[in-house]
């Protein structure tokens, strides 16, 4: 059975090449693109993996990833942070926030896939 993860992205194309990627190797995948219900999202479906965009439309992709460390169902899911700004400065502030892991756009599908894999436990 394969695992499930919400993508939490507002740029269709990023969302279309993630879910494609991630279809073809057995993943379910389900998009949510508003940062103001986000946690609600994240709470409702509770995947295995969550990728978590850090510009949304509405609310950042930091503060919905201290609400989700915030809720005690959610503090060990693991989340990987997907920005296209990979400064130092915003690698700390998203492990500060509880991030599982950081990745840059553009990414390669190989390390969404090889990085999502670990993050679900194989």
């Amino acid at each position: 059975m394969g695992k499930s993860v919400l993508l939490i992205e507002d740029e269709p194309n990023i969302i279309e090449a993630i879910g494609f990627i991630l279809s073809r190797d057995g993943w379910t995948v389900a998009s949510h693109t508003d940062g103001a219900t986000a946690v609600d999202a994240v709470r409702k479906t509770v995947p295995d993996v969550v990728i978590l965009d850090v510009m949304l439309p509405n609310r950042s992709g930091y503060d919905i990833l201290k609400d989700l460390r915030n809720d005690e169902r959610l503090t060990n899911l693991p989340i990987m942070m997907l920005t296209a700004r990979g400064q130092t400065k915003d690698r700390e502030m998203a492990q500060e926030a509880g991030a599982s892991c950081f990745m840059t756009k553009p990414f390669s599908n190989k390390d969404v896939l090889s990085t999502l894999r670990e993050l679900a436990g194989g």
